[in-house]
């Protein structure tokens, strides 16, 4: 019985390990795929929501400047 019940303790010790030792693993793999992604998106020069915000109200702010310019254009012709 003690033969048996140390072998058990062993096999299941060894579970054990074996387990975590997964676990370890499988976040170590996860970690490194992660730190790939942020390579990959840096080499891309991807931009944020909020710089393309930004740029999409510079954009809308020139377009209603050059609107603005064509009337102001469009008078002047009219008078002459």
């Amino acid at each position: 019985m003690s033969k048996s019940r140390f072998v058990f303790d062993k096999f299941a010790k060894f579970l054990e390990e074996g387990l975590v030792n997964y676990k370890d693993f499988s976040d170590e793999v996860v970690n490194i795929l992660r730190s790939k992604k942020e390579e990959i998106i840096l080499k891309m020069n991807l931009v944020s929501k909020d710089e393309i915000d930004i740029l999409n109200k510079r954009i809308e702010k020139l377009e209603k400047k050059i609107a603005e310019k064509k009337i102001k254009k469009k008078t002047k012709r009219a008078k002459k």
